[in-house]
């Protein structure tokens, strides 16, 4: 653990405040690896700290009472994890979990309330980014709802590539099953039609996006009016 370097500054929030404001926080944030797994959040627990992913992706999942898991959204350098902070409440119903590793700037929960103060240039932006927070998570919804696995896999599998910028990053069928709330069997049927239409390649773990507008092309509208959101607000 280190404390933050003001380069490179690759959240998207952080590098779009003025530098005054930034080199104003810059004392309280401390880089940290978050590792494939790594809870952040518990259900009803006190929220210690918030997290600006620099890489890698967090995952804001719902529990439920047979153990399994349903993904809300992701949370990746576009954004901030710990908005119930934001929004005056110290502690979510959901569990947060790191889905592809990478590292963070994080501020302690006590701090980010003292110093990111209302009307200032971050807690302005961070508005903003809950309301296509909130917006992703109602089109998630409509979309669990109306699409095939097959289409949710297409947009799941494009807002990672969005979020790691890179072509390949690690996952499992095993994870990504639990994210889009389905059977691994499902997920297997799934990756093998697009390996075979030479959208993906999926090895030990790892998967590499080989045709991006394949993929977008099979992927369901959900996709688009997501990130067309996230563009128009934080823009």
């Amino acid at each position: 653990m280190s404390k933050a370097c003001r380069h490179p500054i690759r959240n998207q929030l952080l590098s779009a405040i003025p530098k005054e404001e930034y080199d104003r926080l810059l004392p309280h944030l401390e880089t940290i690896n978050l590792t494939s797994k790594k809870i952040i959040y518990t259900p009803i627990e006190p929220i210690k700290y918030v997290y600006f992913p620099n890489s890698g992706i967090i995952s804001l999942v719902n529990l439920t009472e047979d153990g399994g898991t349903v993904e809300a959204a992701t949370v990746g350098n576009e954004g901030m994890a710990g908005i119930p902070i934001l929004l005056g409440a110290d502690q979510t119903i959901g569990q947060a979990i790191v889905q592809i590793p990478g590292d963070a700037l994080r501020m302690k929960a006590a701090v980010f309330k003292r110093e990111v103060t209302l009307g200032s240039p971050l807690h302005n932006l961070l508005l903003h980014y809950t309301l296509a927070l909130i917006n992703l998570i109602s089109q998630s919804v409509a979309c669990n709802r109306r699409h095939s696995i097959e289409e949710r896999c297409c947009r799941w599998l494009l807002m990672c590539q969005d979020r790691v910028q890179a072509n390949e990053f690690p996952l499992t069928q095993e994870f990504l099953s639990d994210m889009l709330g389905v059977r691994r069997s499902s997920v297997s049927v799934v990756a093998a039609i697009l390996q075979k239409a030479g959208l993906i390649c999926y090895r030990r773990g790892k998967m590499t996006i080989l045709d991006r507008k394949g993929l977008e092309s099979v992927s369901c509208e959900c996709y688009r009016i997501v990130k067309e959101e996230f563009e128009r607000l934080l823009s």
